[in-house]
């Protein structure tokens, strides 16, 4: 009788341990998260994907693909500003019609603003990634007017999905790679505002591990890191030790990747963030749910720790970018099940 009670009790204890455990560590998590919302409700089309955030001296500027469906013809880029707390809604500032007689389908824009410099809006035109090519607009007033489109050089895509980063050189390296020779990732350099670009890679040649999109991570001085999506099941990383002209060999991370995109990005502080979908595919088989979301941490790039999660529900929670404001709070938008772009807000302190 006593060792059943003994057993009672203990079994009593664990579960009351368990349980304050879980509502710890949901409170940190909902602690961290300050805004939750939607950038937008009512708009004219029906699917949309890819977005891409940036702040800049006059608030933050949210782009995205949206259309019919993804590879359609009518699919278009957008653009919202958030002003006084509200984001405006909507506006189409770049699609892919070519004359009356031909239209293709825009994909996948990146933002980024230059310090003292124009918003520059990178996009993709063209019938599907192996065929697409780079366009760029620029904008002198945070996202209000652009520029006409015009498209890159020859092999030139622009940054792929991720931003870019800005060396203290001066020197912005693009993150990007190719889908029509294998998956293979390369990078795109410029020291003049886009005028001129250099082209390093591609880095791997897609026989072990097919990867693209990447983002680059800052380590101090010359050191440089990727993580990228891929069809391996992980995400998978590469160093730099000279600014981002040699790359190490393509090694996978600890996180699990189901074939879906993912953003990163240095904090002030040097914690790396990721923003990922914590799911693969079953073995041997590339491809999994999109779903969860998570965000993970990590203190060298090397072991990271899922801390949040942002959607664990059924259905399509992907493509996130991820930055860090002036004020030190991380904005992250991804794509809410083909509908709507969500705007998290976190407090990286609390995580």
């Amino acid at each position: 009788m006593l060792r059943i009670k003994f057993l009672e009790i203990s079994i009593l204890i664990l579960s009351i341990i368990l349980t304050c455990s879980f509502f710890t560590k949901t409170h940190a998590q909902n602690s961290a998260i300050k805004t939750n919302e939607f950038i937008f409700k009512d708009v004219p089309f029906k699917a949309c994907h890819a977005s891409t955030i940036e702040s800049t001296n006059e608030g933050l500027v949210a782009s995205w693909f949206g259309g019919t469906k993804e590879g359609n013809e009518d699919v278009r880029i957008w653009v919202s500003r958030k002003i006084n707390g509200e984001w405006t809604d909507p506006e189409s500032v770049a699609n892919g019609i070519q004359h009356q007689d031909k239209r293709y389908p825009t994909w996948n824009p990146v933002l980024f603003q230059y310090p003292n410099g124009p918003l520059m809006l990178f996009y993709k035109v063209g019938p599907h990634p192996s065929k697409w090519w780079g366009m760029l607009k620029t904008s002198n007033d945070a996202g209000k007017t652009w520029s006409t489109g015009y498209r890159l050089p020859e092999d030139i895509l622009g940054p792929i999905k991720n931003k870019p980063i800005l060396t203290q050189e001066g020197r912005l390296i693009s993150p990007s790679s190719t889908e029509n020779d294998g998956w293979r990732v390369h990078f795109e350099m410029t020291s003049n505002h886009g005028k001129s670009w250099e082209l390093i890679g591609p880095i791997n040649d897609a026989s072990q591990y097919n990867v693209i999109q990447p983002s680059i991570l800052k380590h101090g001085g010359d050191t440089l890191q990727i993580l990228a999506r891929s069809k391996e099941n992980y995400v998978i990383s590469s160093w730099s030790y000279d600014s981002g002209y040699n790359w190490t060999e393509l090694k996978p991370t600890n996180l699990p990747n189901p074939n879906s995109g993912t953003d990163a990005v240095t904090l002030e502080n040097g914690t790396h963030l990721l923003v990922y979908n914590h799911s693969k595919g079953e073995e041997g088989k590339w491809g999994g749910p999109r779903t969860p979301l998570n965000v993970a941490v990590s203190k060298d790039g090397n072991s990271w720790q899922n801390v949040l999660t942002l959607e664990n529900e059924p259905g399509e929670y992907s493509y996130p970018a991820v930055i860090q404001s002036e004020d030190g709070l991380v904005h992250i938008t991804y794509t809410w099940k083909r509908e709507r772009i969500k705007h998290i807000v976190i407090d990286p302190s609390k995580l």
